[in-house]
Parts: C-alpha cells; sequence; structure tokens
C-alpha cells in the first residue's frame, strides 16, 4: 500500500499564468506537508521538465496565452513514456471538463479553488498514480526476473547438453511423432530408424543387422511414453563383425504434462 509519506513526498508541478493562483495552491500544498513541489508560469517548459523530472502529479491550467492546457497535454503524451498522463486540470469553464478529461486529464479542479475539494482531489490523484508506478515496477522487476532465469536456464541447457555429449557417443531428441529434431553423433543408425525422420535432413537408407527382439522391446519402452536406462542391444554388421550398444532415455513433457518427445544419450559398447 502506499503510506501518507510516500504521498507527502510526491513530486508536484504547478502550470498557471497567474502568480497569485501558483501561490495559492503552492502555500496550500506546504501548509497539507507536501515537500516536492515546482512551479512554472511558462507552458512552452512543461513537456522539458516533466521529461527531466517526472512529476507524479502536474496541476495544469487550460487557460494560458501562447500555449493553452490543451496543447500542452498533447505535449505530454508524445513524451510519456509510461503511458500515464498525471495531470488534473484547473478550469473556471465547467464546458472545458469533459474535452479535457477526452484530451488525457484524470482529474479536474474548478475554479475558485475549494481549498478542502483540492487537498481532496490531489491526495487521492497521487495514492492513485504511486500505485500505478508500484505496479509499473514490479511489472519491470518481474520482466528481468524472467529474462534472468530464462538465460539461467538456456545456459543449464547448454552446459547439460555439453556435458552428455562429452560423457556419451550420441546425444538424441525426438519430438512427440517421433522425428529427430537435435542430433549428435550416429544415432539414427543405432537406433535403426530412416535418416529422413531427421528434421531438415535428406532421405537415407535403413541399416540391416539389428536384433529385431532387441529393438522391438526398445520400441514398446518408447511407445509406453517408459524411461529406460542402459538399454543395451546389438546388430552384426555385413562382414560378420558385431557391434553392441548401450542407451538410455526419457519421455519429455511440457507445462502442460502433454508428451513433447523423448530425449537420451547412447554409447557404443563394442570396444
Amino acid at each position: 500500500m502506499i503510506s501518507a509519506a510516500d504521498i507527502l513526498n510526491a513530486s508536484i508541478l504547478i502550470v498557471d499564468d497567474q502568480e497569485a493562483n501558483v501561490q495559492l495552491l503552492e502555500q496550500m500544498l506546504r501548509g497539507a506537508g507536501y515537500r516536492c513541489i515546482t512551479s512554472t508560469m511558462d507552458p512552452h517548459s512543461v513537456c522539458a521538465l516533466h521529461r527531466k523530472n517526472r512529476y507524479d502529479l502536474i496541476l495544469l491550467d487550460l487557460q494560458m496565452p501562447g500555449m493553452d492546457g490543451f496543447q500542452v497535454m498533447e505535449g505530454l503524451k508524445t513524451n510519456a513514456a509510461d503511458g500515464y498522463l498525471p495531470v488534473i486540470v484547473l478550469t473556471a469553464q465547467p464546458g472545458h471538463k469533459l474535452r479535457a478529461l477526452q484530451t488525457g486529464a484524470k482529474d479536474f479542479i474548478s475554479k475558485p479553488f475549494d481549498l478542502v475539494e483540492v487537498k481532496t482531489r490531489i491526495h487521492n490523484m497521487l495514492e492513485v498514480r504511486l500505485l500505478y508506478k508500484k505496479l509499473e515496477n514490479y511489472s519491470k522487476g518481474l520482466e528481468q526476473t524472467v529474462q534472468e532465469r530464462t538465460a539461467e536456464l538456456h545456459e543449464s541447457e547448454a552446459r547439460y547438453r555439453s556435458l552428455t555429449e562429452l560423457a556419451s557417443d550420441w546425444y538424441w531428441e525426438q519430438d512427440e511423432n517421433g522425428n529427430f529434431t537435435k542430433v549428435s553423433g550416429p544415432v539414427l543408425e543405432m537406433l535403426g530408424i530412416r535418416v529422413d525422420t531427421l528434421v531438415g535432413e535428406p532421405g537415407g537408407v535403413q541399416l540391416a543387422g539389428w536384433n529385431e527382439a532387441e529393438r522391438e522391446m526398445l520400441l514398446v519402452k518408447i511407445a509406453a511414453r517408459q524411461p529406460f536406462l542402459d538399454f543395451a542391444f546389438s546388430r552384426v554388421n555385413a562382414d560378420g563383425s558385431q557391434q553392441k550398444f548401450r542407451v538410455s532415455g526419457e519421455p519429455m513433457f511440457n507445462q502442460s504434462s502433454r508428451f513433447i518427445g523423448y530425449r537420451g544419450i547412447g554409447v557404443e559398447l563394442t570396444a
């Protein structure tokens, strides 16, 4: 929540071409305990001042020579980084109130001033404004945290893949349809699956010589979405030599618990 001290420490800019009005508002605000009050009688300087100081509230007179309050608000909207126009307009013209709100003002104060009304509207406006800033800062902090965690996750994933590649002869990932999406090493031939199931790669040939009973057991585990650890199987090459392999894998699921594929490693035991 916003404390009374936060509200009294908020920065306020008074914009009015009448010195008497400026002095009245300054005295009233300082008497109420507000500490950070700035004023100007030059409407052309408001945008630059707000860009530099990022005021929590601007009390803006609508009827000023050279540049009226409506024009000032249009200028403020072009450089307001947070997309929130913290303006209360000051006007003696009832017909200007609706137009001011439509232009972007958040509230209005009627002239001649009712000091109780002025204090109440300023306090309420500052409370809303500071809550908005607090929410905005929280959102930025949350976004930064998400970016940092995402970067950490990517770094962790890269380390994991690097370590698995060092500790194995093959690293592989499949999508939910059995297509290989990431491959390191001759895993396709090891699993006895056609090379053309690798996403983006040209077609290949089916290698023979696998122990079909062993390979069928592995495929059954995959079809059942079961993990497998150090599953051993073999093949006989055309020259009569035998190769033995050991493969481990686990199913992958997204945050909604939907199956999205498999990943695993494999090593050749022949040597």
